[in-house]
């Protein structure tokens, strides 16, 4: 048992879904695990681990930022052994290539955040996922005909009041979508040894102020959620 998590001993998969909302967690475990068991209740941020066709996987919600990311990471890693962590989350588009509810993989994600500050001091850090992780997923959603993009994503500390001048240079600069956790996430799976990547689908597209409701994003993203249940039975 950690701060943050009540599993016991075993409970948690070495492969881990991470959604940021703990609903989506809830429905992915009715949706597509059998035998699941909730593992975690502890702040409503509820954990679950079943079967996907033969293969035992977890299910962590994150909650929003890339403190709340960070915490669910390193106690997932660091204290039940997860080996394989891969968000499942949403993001805002960029980029006009970058369509309403396309997928992106986030190769590398950059920040405007201090959290690395605290950690690095005066030197830029740059979070990458795991190369091979992200191979296999790429490879297996253009097998699938999925509409999917790698790329580089912003992790922003922002939700609202989005500065539109700096989305402009970051799309100029080749930024394909932003989300609120990426950064987080790669930095505790490089800084203790796990396997990461972000596969996130496009629920607003900021140059066109297209977007999907809350109730969309809780239960419409079956296309990145089977992608990295697909994925999970190649590892």
């Amino acid at each position: 048992m950690s701060f943050h998590i009540e599993a016991k001993p075993g409970d948690i998969a070495e492969i881990v879904l991470l959604p940021g909302d703990p609903r989506r967690a809830k429905y992915i475990a009715e949706t597509y695990l059998e035998d699941a068991f909730c593992y975690n209740q502890v702040r409503n941020i509820w954990g679950y681990t079943g079967m996907y066709k033969g293969k035992r996987i977890s299910v962590q919600g994150t909650g929003m930022g890339m403190p709340s990311m960070s915490i669910y990471a390193t106690e997932l890693v660091n204290e039940y052994g997860a080996k394989y962590v891969m968000r499942v989350g949403s993001s805002g588009s960029l980029h006009p290539d970058v369509k309403k509810m396309d997928i992106v993989l986030a190769m590398g994600a950059c920040t405007n955040s201090n959290l690395f500050s605290h950690i690095f001091r005066q030197y830029s850090y740059a979070p990458l996922a795991d190369f091979e992780l992200l191979k296999t997923v790429y490879e297996l959603g253009v097998k699938q005909g999925k509409p999917i993009s790698a790329g580089l994503v912003c992790t922003d500390d922002h939700f609202y009041d989005s500065d539109e001048e700096m989305q402009h240079v970051l799309a100029k600069h080749q930024v394909l979508a932003c989300d609120n956790e990426t950064a987080a996430l790669y930095m505790v799976a490089a800084r203790y040894g796990a396997k990461a990547l972000s596969i996130l689908t496009v629920t607003d597209q900021m140059l066109t102020g297209e977007t999907i409701t809350p109730e969309e994003r809780e239960t419409k993203l079956n296309d990145m959620i089977e992608l990295a249940l697909e994925t999970a039975l190649l590892l």
